[in-house]
């Protein structure tokens, strides 16, 4: 896949960065231990219409995304430990195979990585279908993350797929969620979503950065917003912005 113009306008103006440049402006935070306590750093990644949908009217980011986009979202796979979704997500876009192409496989072996990122899935009622491709043609075992609430019939049939992980009691908690990624040794937590995954999050204050592709079109309609749940109050700053080639700006914030 041919990599799209992106230009950077801060903090440094730069134009034409190539898929490494653009890699060295998402670094590996956890790594580096920025995180509050050391642990993993937890990446919420997102993109956006202009009046703040994120999703086309097929109810899908898929459809919004652009090639610039697109390349953002490849470069983060890359890096990531692990990535991390809720269950809606993985229904309505379509979640199956590998995360990652053979070249970015290539990368992360080169680099120190596991040749795949590990799966995590966020669901607290266990409506995932074991038989779906999701589980069946993952070059991993997904580790399903849920609470010690949900039904056991569920609970018996996925774990014939997928490892099971309670993190709460009635909802998942994102402190013990950063608990079993650093048991794990996974410092690099790419979330992908949904909206209301990002918002329990943020009302947990667990989100330690932000990145996010705004498309310049306009929807309307009865969109969602990039999180939606309780209300929260999380401060953050920017840390780089980036123009496309169809003027996209693709934005990054980090904690502190």
């Amino acid at each position: 896949m041919s990599m799209p113009r992106i230009d950077e306008l801060h903090p440094e103006p730069r134009t034409g960065l190539d898929r490494e440049a653009l890699a060295a402006r998402y670094g590996r935070p956890g790594a580096a231990g920025e995180a509050p306590d050391g642990g993993p750093w937890i990446r919420m990644n997102f993109v956006s219409t202009l009046d703040g949908s994120a999703t086309g009217a097929d109810g899908r980011s898929g459809t919004i995304s652009s090639a610039v986009d697109k390349a953002v979202f490849g470069v983060l796979r890359r890096l990531a430990d692990v990535v991390l979704v809720g269950a809606g997500t993985v229904r309505h876009e379509g979640y199956e195979g590998p995360l990652v192409s053979p070249g970015q496989r290539e990368w992360r072996l080169a680099h120190g990585l596991a040749e795949h990122p590990g799966l995590a899935i966020v669901s607290g009622r266990l409506d995932l279908d074991p038989g779906s491709p999701l589980f069946a043609e993952s070059p991993v075992r997904p580790i399903v993350l849920t609470v010690a609430t949900a039904p056991a019939a569920a609970r018996a049939a996925l774990s014939e797929v997928a490892e099971l992980v309670d993190c709460g009691e009635v909802e998942v908690e994102g402190e013990r969620l950063r608990r079993a990624f650093a048991d794990r040794g996974w410092t690099d937590v790419l979330c992908e979503g949904g909206p209301s995954l990002f918002g329990a999050f943020a009302a947990q204050d667990v989100v330690d950065e932000l990145c996010l592709t705004i498309e310049p079109r306009l929807r309307s309609g009865v969109g969602p917003r990039i999180a939606h749940g309780a209300p929260a109050e999380v401060g953050l700053r920017l840390a780089h912005v980036l123009h496309g080639e169809s003027d996209e700006l693709v934005l990054r914030y980090v904690r502190g």
